[in-house]
């Protein structure tokens, strides 16, 4: 089986930020990708726009240097290189004034190809930007913007920003960009869910006995600790990442695979979820690793707020309320600097109804673990018997789809979420991207939950660095009469 590239038509790429972190990490060593692998039109255009005093001579040196950096293993060699960063400009540009505006327009205007811009900036520009684009001619129905989150800080921001951009740009212009929604597992959790037959049947409370969700990171803050204290765990992952992975786990089959009947079902979900309980959730601070605490240093250190209340962890349970899942609880945890790297869905099965082996055979429950990064795979546990003489002896055996191992590396083509989101982008797809209504509700349903602990006056709880988080996650699900999954590589 061999990865299928399909080009797309001719476009011209503004990138706002153009000389900011993730542009150079991820943005443009992903662009050279896909230049590489032929998906980008050998004409197509890429501008850098940014407040640093560079010419476009200067910008292509900083990006050759980028991909060096950060673009891994190429497909192709210096000559391509060459030729990829001929497609680079760059204009010095005032996000918030008049200087580099009319540089930009010249290079835009007089074009009939795709015209997308990119507003890799803080959100605090975005309005500024989108209403010098209506103001010098380039928010027309053509144009495509791009923005990364945050979405807001709660549901009163994420309102305003929405209607600011709507003021300039339709709904279908706007891409909301969550990089989780372009990795290769994630699109598969669709695949598995609406391509098999064999799933859909049991997809139901009936037969589910819960579902996890786990994020978990081993790294800390590191160089994000003035923005990460001013959002935390829940903000940072559980309003969209997490809930974006809820969504596609839970959702009804959409009446087609299209951007917005897959956004209305998602949009369902989230609408559907039950407020989340004080006893439900549990929040977490990494500390120190002991006898290393120069390198791995306590998370108020690492933010520099020793009476910080920002949470590193979070785990919480919620529901459904809808006919297909009401009864069924589902487990979110995230944090950092824990015990290993890992994301993994986890539906767990109920007991059968009848075991006709006695008790001797013990309990057993049917697992899909879907694991999205790093080892990306699928596996299912089934009940077998023992080998071996001495009786009927039942253990537990995992059938697994290591996609490493089952598809054949040569043939297959590793794409970085970056790069298939931006192909998404000038393809005018947008069905893996947030709609405004779908980042509304999901600070609806978050806000009374942050707001919930500030009244309480909630401090989160202490756990050690490379564990699984605080004892109280452990008790919380416990009490239900489960226990996490064991977070592995």
């Amino acid at each position: 089986m061999v990865s299928r590239v399909i080009p797309v038509d001719q476009f011209d790429l503004v990138i706002f930020g153009g000389t900011g972190d993730l542009a150079r990490r991820k943005i443009l060593p992903g662009l050279f990708r896909r230049f590489c692998a032929g998906q980008m039109p050998p004409d197509a255009r890429i501008i850098g726009a940014a407040r640093s005093d560079l010419d476009s001579a200067g910008y292509r040196q900083m990006i050759r240097e980028a991909i060096a950096e950060f673009g891994g293993e190429q497909a192709c060699g210096d000559e391509q290189l060459d030729a990829f960063l001929a497609q680079l400009e760059y204009v010095t540009i005032d996000a918030l004034g008049e200087a580099g505006w009319s540089e930009l327009q010249k290079l835009m205007e007089g074009s009939d190809r795709i015209e997308a811009y990119y507003f890799s900036v803080a959100p605090s520009l975005f309005g500024d930007i989108a209403e010098r684009l209506q103001k010098w001619g380039m928010a027309d129905t053509r144009a495509r913007i791009v923005v990364e989150k945050p979405f807001g800080r709660d549901l009163e921001t994420a309102r305003a920003l929405n209607k600011t951009l709507a003021t300039y740009f339709n709904e279908d212009q706007i891409y909301r960009i969550d990089h989780y929604l372009g990795k290769e597992t994630v699109q598969n959790l669709m695949a598995v869910r609406f391509g098999n037959m064999l799933f859909e049947p049991l997809w139901n409370s009936q037969y589910v006995d819960h579902i996890q969700i786990t994020v978990a990171e081993t790294v800390g803050v590191g160089g994000r600790g003035e923005y990460y204290d001013k959002s935390g765990a829940m903000r940072d992952m559980v309003q969209n990442h997490l809930m974006q992975l809820l969504c596609l786990i839970a959702m009804e089959p959409p009446a087609r695979f299209d951007p917005d009947a897959v956004r209305d079902e998602k949009l369902k979900v989230i609408r559907a979820l039950d407020p989340v309980l004080a006893h439900h959730i549990v929040r977490g601070q990494y500390q120190a690793e002991p006898c290393n605490e120069a390198e791995n240093p306590g998370y108020r250190t690492a933010v520099d707020n020793p009476r910080s209340r920002t949470e590193s962890f979070i785990a919480l349970r919620t529901e459904i309320s809808n006919w297909r899942w009401a009864g069924t609880p589902f487990y979110l945890r995230t944090g950092k600097r824990m015990a290993a790297r890992s994301s993994e869905i986890t539906v767990v099965f109920k007991d059968t109804p009848h075991s006709i082996f006695g008790d001797e055979a013990g309990s057993h429950r049917n697992v899909l673990s879907i694991r999205l990064q790093p080892n990306e795979g699928i596996t299912l546990g089934v009940t077998i018997k023992e080998p071996g003489p001495g009786g009927m002896r039942l253990i537990d055996v995992p059938l697994d789809m290591s996609f490493a191992e089952t598809l054949d590396p040569e043939d297959i083509e590793h794409v970085d979420a970056y790069e298939r989101l931006i192909m998404d982008v000038i393809r005018g797809n947008q069905t893996l991207f947030m709609r405004g209504d779908e980042v509304e509700a999901a600070w609806a349903w978050t806000d009374p939950i942050i707001n919930g602990w500030v009244t309480r006056n909630d401090v989160p709880k202490p756990y050690d660095h490379g564990t699984t988080g605080p004892t109280d996650a452990e008790d919380m699900i416990r009490r239900d009469g489960r226990k996490w999954r064991k977070i592995t590589q």
